[in-house]
């Protein structure tokens, strides 16, 4: 059963196992502190609703979450923001530098390829 944004039951077990600190910061995530900088929030690190499997779906802490937005990873990383918080493409995690290196694709859309 998914979740209420569509994200399947064992890609979010998956995904909270994996990631214990956001995909572009690192900082750690503690549910119980007041601090959003320190919450977890859901990740589509390709900007794409309908992309819910592991090579897509991540945590992140919700400061990043909303600087990034709508915004092109690539050109994200590009940011100010990026810059002052030193995320790279060599700091931030490895599902993060895999949706670079080889975006994922909607199934759907794979197949007609």
């Amino acid at each position: 059963m998914a979740n209420r944004w569509g994200i399947p039951k064992e890609v979010e077990d998956h995904v909270r196992e994996r990631d214990s600190t956001c995909v572009y910061c690192k900082v750690e995530f503690r549910n119980e502190e007041r601090s959003r900088k320190n919450k977890p929030s859901w990740e589509h690190i390709v900007n794409d609703i309908r992309i819910n499997g592991i090579d897509n779906i991540s945590l992140c802490c919700m400061s990043c979450n909303s600087s990034k937005g709508a915004k092109l990873l690539k050109d994200w990383l590009q940011s100010d923001y990026c810059t002052r918080k030193g995320i790279t493409f060599n700091s931030v995690a490895e599902v993060v530098k895999n949706a670079i290196l080889n975006p994922p694709v909607l199934k759907e859309l794979d197949s007609f390829n």
